[in-house]
């Protein structure tokens, strides 16, 4: 029977208990799942989505026994198992950023004041970041997108990708680089 610290505590805990009370891991999905469609659908669209997370937690309960217990966040393993899954797609996700980059911008922009500001700005970089995410390694795309996208820090990256923490700094500059030139050298979130 699992207790109720185990089920609230880490995700290591979740983990561990799972390994003799199966149905303890669906707290994993519970806290995670959201967190892993919103990202993947923003890399590939939500019609894959949904797919992509329902089998990365597939991926991560087979292997649940082999999970290092010794770091307590999840996060970084489901979103290195989500990115090696987003990898077998990297054909759809490149078109798909194609596609975003021959789009008509919309031009219905939502309100209050400060939500308009922000969507005026991303609408009009909308093509040029596309087309820089497009052009940009996979491996490149993986770090920028996880760090950017996935609010993973640079440690949390490098264990997602089973790399070291110092490969994750030079990919992320080297895409930096690359989008801000796409962009112009300029940072749209910047005010002038």
């Amino acid at each position: 029977m699992i207790t109720q610290p185990a089920v609230r505590g880490a995700d290591a805990d979740l983990v561990r208990v799972s390994w003799t009370d199966p149905e303890a891991f669906a707290e994993l999905f519970d806290r995670y799942s959201a967190m892993l469609y919103r990202y993947v659908s923003r890399r590939l669209g939500p019609e894959p989505a949904e797919d992509l997370v329902g089998e990365t937690f597939l991926v991560a309960f087979s292997r649940r026994k082999s999970y290092d217990l010794a770091y307590p966040d999840a996060r970084p393993w489901l979103f290195g198992i989500l990115t090696k899954l987003v990898s077998r797609h990297h054909r759809s996700e490149a078109a798909r950023y194609r596609a975003l980059l021959r789009a008509p911008v919309d031009p219905e922009v939502e309100s209050p004041a400060d939500r308009v500001a922000a969507g005026v700005t991303a609408q009009a970089v909308r093509a040029e970041l596309a087309g820089a995410l497009a052009a940009l390694p996979a491996k490149d795309r993986d770090v920028l997108l996880l760090i950017a996208w996935g609010d993973l820090t640079y440690e949390e990256a490098a264990r997602a990708l089973g790399i070291p923490v110092g490969t994750v700094r030079s990919r992320l500059n080297r895409g930096r680089r690359k989008v801000r030139a796409a962009l112009g050298d300029a940072n749209p979130m910047e005010e002038e």
